[in-house]
Parts: structure tokens; sequence; C-alpha cells
């Protein structure tokens, strides 16, 4: 692309990526083109007029559905004396929709050759940065205004047809129109771009999906303001936080979609990578958007407890109680190229998926899906100790079953290198990396919980809470390391530990886990020059022999993993270190936009002076969205209690006030006020 940024619509199962112009080109190294269903549908999509590229004088990105580009000739600086300009106005639901208009600004009448060039490779998503090649049928219809592309193999079928209302001239790489406009006129033809996944026989699958989505949203906007309107009004004097969060929430709207086999809309993980359910992504963002848009939970939890695993199956790593770790719909799931279709290599999924079924009654007061949801969850909780503790030593470990196509660590930073000691030497397999300890104790509790107030089952409940104790003991006594004041990063097969530092010290105080004589040097280490970057914790302290700033998981920070921390250092009452680090997740955001990446690089705040995106990472992410919101709620304390909801503010510097107003729960609706200690002082008008 002739630009880096990238352009996103989104809509339900679908999204485009295109750069400022508006132009989709087939690039490895930043993908775009128009998705769905884990198939490029798209990948050119190029427009020139008299055999030239326009450039972006300006863009509206006016929903998460929705954009018009307004694009001259020659550099933007130029538009003053351009005799011509062209808007394209894009709009997806299950199909992309784009006007192109050309404007003539002369006295005179002008005509123009405008050509749209079209392709498609039909990648896997799994395949975009180097896709096989195919053989695409390719059909133009001049008649009927269309173009067809076609990809069949058995009966693995996926077409995109474009068809335009002005008549062109239509051949296998595009279409051409010879236009005329009046003086100070206009030109516009309306294209279309259907994409169907079909069957063999020709049956369009997408045409079974068109019920579900008419009675989820028949309008779009109207479905928009809806989610918006349901979510808190926020009203901040920080113009950074009220920016933040307005985004957040329509990244969050934008990355719903709705499976092939499911009727709610559920959260995919992000652009453009992973515009698929993931589970612990899932599970993760519903955790974080609870107080906000409480939906996504119960639809989260029925879709993974509808695909809990049932059987042993080596290929894709599934066990009786586990929770699925991810689903995808491309070409390589469906002939079994990739263990994806689907896929349980995540050992956090199955805890997740407890401490969500719980934290969401708490929120909701739902005790009827946790009724519903009874046997998931009970066969989640045995899964910890029946197939989790596979040594049989009281700690949850992974090691891959499947060593053609599954993951190496089955934990959060699932890259094949992540796992390693200060030294640089990575453990033997089965691996018990420490935050899987932490998720394992809280979902003991909160099965306990359930299973007293809601199964009636007492002694189930007796178990649980011992358990969960002799956990928590046992796992002092094994991960504490004196020498480093800090848990081991995890523990390898024969018990030694992983002596690295790193930012699952911050998921151990959000899981309750660490002992309160410990926390006060983990918090520490959280806020210490090696993990605390400036603008958030860093996967791995920068004092490990295999620090990388710009490593996934060794050394780059991902907010989702910061707002964990916030949450955690909150927990157990280091407020105004949870402040701190507040602060540089929301100055993070100001500099994108109010937008959080995946992943930033490590490095020092205090020597680059702004984040540095990788392009490794995804934008938008659903739980970088989530991030912000939970960083919100974290700062604000908020917390269910009963049929209250609880509020212990404690802001950053220089936030200012902040009001969060109609906080859905079991409470019905609740307002929630923090300022932070200068609020007030300053001559500032105070909210109302």
């Amino acid at each position: 692309m002739r630009q880096e940024k990238r352009v996103h619509v989104m809509a339900g199962n679908s999204f485009a990526v295109s750069d400022t112009e508006g132009d989709m080109e087939s690039d490895p190294r930043t993908p775009t083109g128009l998705f769905s269903f884990d198939t490029r549908f798209l990948s050119r999509w190029v427009l020139t007029i008299d055999g030239k590229r326009f450039n972006a004088l300006s863009r509206d990105d006016r929903t998460h559905f929705e954009t018009r580009f307004l694009l001259v000739p020659g550099a933007a600086s130029h538009y003053v004396d351009a005799d011509v300009s062209v808007l394209r106005h894009r709009f997806l639901d299950h199909s992309l929709h784009e006007r192109i208009t050309v404007l003539n600004h002369s006295a005179e009448p002008a005509t123009f050759v405008v050509r749209l060039e079209i392709g498609t490779d039909f990648a896997d998503t799994a395949e975009i940065a180097t896709p096989k090649r195919r053989s695409i049928r390719i059909t133009p219809r001049p008649e009927q205004r269309e173009l067809h592309l076609r990809y069949e193999r058995q009966r693995f079928a996926r077409e995109t047809i474009v068809t335009t209302t002005h008549p062109a001239e239509i051949d296998e790489t595009g279409m051409t129109f010879r236009i005329e406009v009046e003086p100070h006129g206009a030109w516009a033809t309306d294209l279309r771009v259907g994409m169907l996944l079909s069957t063999g026989g020709g049956r369009d699958l997408r045409s079974d999906l068109e019920s579900h989505r008419r009675e989820i949203r028949e309008d779009m906007r109207a479905d928009l303001r809806a989610f918006l309107d349901r979510a808190p009004e926020l009203a901040a004097q920080n113009a950074t936080l009220d920016t933040a969060y307005r985004r957040s929430l329509l990244d969050l709207a934008g990355l719903r979609y709705t499976p092939l086999v499911y009727p709610e809309p559920l959260p995919v993980a992000g652009m453009p990578w992973s515009m698929s359910l993931y589970g612990r992504d899932a599970l993760v963002t519903a955790l974080q958007a609870l107080p906000y848009v409480p939906e996504l939970a119960p639809a989260v939890l029925r879709f993974l407890a509808f695909y809990q695993g049932s059987r042993l199956d080596d290929q894709h790593e599934e066990e009786p109680g586990k929770i699925l770790a991810g689903m995808r719909y491309g070409e390589r799931g469906a002939f079994g190229e990739d263990p994806t279709l689907p896929y349980y290599g995540g050992a956090d999924t199955t805890l997740l998926f407890v401490i969500l079924l719980d934290e969401y009654e708490r929120w909701s007061g739902d005790a009827d899906l946790v009724r519903e949801l009874r046997h998931p969850a009970r066969m989640a909780l045995d899964w910890i100790d029946e197939y989790g503790d596979s040594l049989g030593d009281g700690y949850v470990r992974y090691q891959r079953r499947n060593t053609r196509d599954s993951l190496v660590n089955q934990c959060w930073k699932n890259s094949d290198d992540a796992i390693v000691g200060r030294d640089g030497r990575e453990p033997g397999f089965p691996r018990a990396t420490c935050e899987l300890q932490g998720y394992a104790y809280d979902a003991k509790l909160r099965g306990a919980r359930l299973a007293r107030d809601f199964w009636a089952d007492p002694d189930h409940a007796d178990r649980l809470e011992r358990e969960a104790a002799q956990l928590r003991q046992r796992f002092d006594r094994d991960f504490w390391m004196p020498h480093r004041g800090a848990y081991a990063l995890a523990l390898g097969p024969d018990g030694e530990p992983v002596d690295a530092i790193a930012s699952n010290l911050g998921h151990l105080l959000w899981s309750g886990i660490v002992d309160a004589g410990r926390a006060g040097e983990v918090a520490g280490h959280l806020l210490g020059p090696e993990l605390f970057s400036g603008w958030g914790v860093r996967t791995l302290g920068s004092g490990q022999r295999r620090y990388n700033p710009v490593g996934s998981h060794l050394g780059a920070v991902w907010p989702f993993d910061t707002a964990l921390a916030v949450a955690g250092l909150r927990r157990y009452g280091f407020h105004r270190e949870a402040a701190r680090v507040a602060r540089g997740v929301l100055d993070m955001a100001g500099h994108f936009a109010g937008r959080l990446p995946e992943l930033i690089a490590g490095y020092d705040r205090q020597m680059t002076r702004y984040p540095v995106s990788l392009p490794a990472g995804g934008s938008p992410q659903s739980w970088s969205a989530g991030a912000m919101l939970m960083v919100l709620s974290t700062m604000l304390g908020l917390a269910p209690c009963g049929g209250n909801l609880l509020v212990d503010p404690a802001l950053p510097e220089g936030l200012g006030q902040v009001a969060l107003l109609d906080i859905p729960g079991r409470w019905g609706h609740a307002d929630a006020y923090g300022r932070d200690r200068a609020a007030g002082r300053d001559g500032r008008r105070p909210l109302r």
C-alpha cells in the first residue's frame, strides 16, 4: 500500500481493510481485502481515473460499518486547482456496498475513463502472508453488469459476485466506465460485492443466517445506537478518557459476529489476523465489559458450553470438560490442514470459563444461567484435576499432544519462545505457568460459591474451598523465589522454577492467589524499571537475557495484560500504584486516537516519548478495547456486592472528575463518581 495506515469497516462476520484512499491490494506485510468467515473474497480493489490513482483529501469514519473517502488527483495539497474529485462511500453489511461519485468542478463538460481493478485469491486468513495459488474461475457477465469469481474444492466453495448499477465494460480483471460529466455535475455508480459460502451444489450457507441477522440487527444504525445506549454514559473532564471510552464501545460493537451455528453475536479477537472466535479472548473481553455491555457474557458462555470438550482427541487437543481455544471456518480447517475446527489447545480457557460464569452472576443476578450451565461448569472444574493436573502434583500444566500443528505454549503467551528463564533457557514439558495456578485458585473458589448457592451441593463447595486453600499454600511454597522477591514465571516438569520476572505477576494479583505478605514485593516489580515502561507492563522484564522490546511475549506491552495488573494492584490495596499504571494506559490511548492497539514495543517512555506500535499487532482488538473499559472500572473501584454496586474511586492525578452513569446490573442502574485529589482545586467547573 502507498501508506501504512489502514482503514477498516466491520459488520457481523465480515470486514474490509483498505489503504487511506479506499484501495485494497494484496500485501503480506499489511493484509488488506474483503474478508468473511476466514476467507478473503477480495484481494484487489483499485480505483483509477484516466489511468491515475487519486489521493485522499479527507475521510469520514461514520460508524464501524461505514466510511467515506474524498479523493483528488495529485498531492492532497493541490486540491484547490483540481477540476475533478471522487467520493467513495463504503458500507458493509453481509455484502460490501460502494458508491463511486465523480465530480466535475469545471465549467465545461468532461470525459473520464473510470477503471476499477478487481481480483481475489480466496486465501484462508491463516495463510495471508503466503497465500497458495488457487484455480479461480472468472466469468464476466456484462449484460447482467456482473463479474463472477469462484473457487471450488470438492464441496467447499466460495464465490465473489461484483455488480454495478451503471453499464460497464467488464473483463476478467475488472470494470471500465467511459463517462461524460456535465459542467459542475456528478456521475455515480453503485457497486455491490456479494460473498457466498456454498456447498458443491451451489447452496448459499449465508442465506441461513439472514433470519438471525434480521432478528438481531434489522437496521445496523439502530443496532449501533441501541448498543451504545445500553452502555453507561461517561462524563469526563479528561478528553482522552472520553474519546477512548467511546472508541472502545464502537470497536466492541464492530467486533461482534454471528457464527454459522449460533444465533447470538459474539466478540471476535480482532483485526486483521483474528476475525474469528478465540475462547481466551472472548472470555477476557466479556469479563472486561461486564459493567458496560453485560450481554456479551451469556452469549460467550453458552457458545463455549455448547462446544465444550467431550472426548480425548490428540489432533484437536480435546479433553472432556475442556473449553474451546479457537474456531475457524476457512479452507484449512475444513480439510483438516490445521487443527482449528475446533481447537482446544489452551490451558486457561477452562478456568476462565468458570471465573466468567461466577462474575457474570455477581453483576447480573442471572441465577437461571448458572443453573442452566451447571453441568458444563462442573465438567470444567473436574477438568482442573483430571486433565489439567497431568503430573498429579496439584498444578495445571500443558504439553501439546499434536506435535505437528498445535501450539507449543498453551497459555496466553503462546509464541514458541515465550516461556524462558532469566538466563534464556526454556523449561521442559509439561509446563506449569504461574498465572494458570492463579486462575485455578480463583476458579475453585468461585465454583464453591456456585455449588453452595445455586447447585445445592455444599459438600462439593467445601471440597473446592479446601483444594483452593491447599493450592494457595503449595503455590507460595513452590513458586516463591526469595532471592528475587517474586514468584517464578513457571515450573518445569521436575518442579524447577523458571526464574524470569514477567507480567504474569499482575495476573497473580488479579486472581488473589498471592500471599498478602508477598504482595508488596510483587507490586514493586510491576512498577519497577524492569517491567513498567511508562505506558504499561512489559511481558518480560528488561533485565532478562531474552528480553526484546519488540518481541510479542519477550518485552512488548499488551494493554489487556496491563489492565489485569491494574485490577490486581487495586485488589491488594496498592491504589496509587494502580493509578500510575492506569495513567500510562490512558496516555497510550491518547497517542492512538483513543484506540488501544493489541500491543506496543516495550521501549522506556523516557526514551521514545511516544508508544511504538508493532506490525505484528492487530487493531482494533476486542480485549484491547475491553482493557480501556477495565481500567476505567478499576479506577472507579466498581464492585458488585449483593444487590448493590460498590464504588471506591482512586483516580490518577490530573484526570479531573469522572462520572459513569446508568451502570447496568442486578441493582437496576447505578451511577459512579470519582475525582483525582487535585480536582476542584484548580478552578475547573465541576461535572453535573
